[in-house]
């Protein structure tokens, strides 16, 4: 039998170690000026990681630390990009009036 799927198998307990709800293999910090790195802002806002890279490449996405060669984004930043894009129809563009 292939126990490589079974619960003393090699690839539960690998899977045992991770949580979905974590992409980087650690609890996202609540705190708004925690620094998150970017697999963990996109899955905050419910984006995939090339689209937060491309936003940050083209403009238009949230604010970002640059940190040498590191990209963070503050957790209280990403939110309130997100939240500035809220519309009630789509024929709203966000213009206020």
């Amino acid at each position: 039998m292939d126990n490589r799927f079974s619960e003393t198998g090699v690839a539960a307990s690998v899977v045992g170690e991770f949580n979905d709800s974590e992409p980087a293999g650690r609890p996202i910090p609540r705190d708004p000026d925690a620094l998150l790195f970017g697999a963990e802002m996109a899955y905050l806002l419910g984006l995939s990681v090339r689209t937060l890279e491309g936003l940050r490449l083209r403009g238009g996405g949230p604010p970002y630390v640059k940190l040498f060669r590191s990209v963070r984004y503050r957790r209280g930043d990403g939110l309130a990009w997100a939240a500035g894009k809220l519309r009630r129809s789509t024929s709203d563009t966000g213009d206020a009036a």
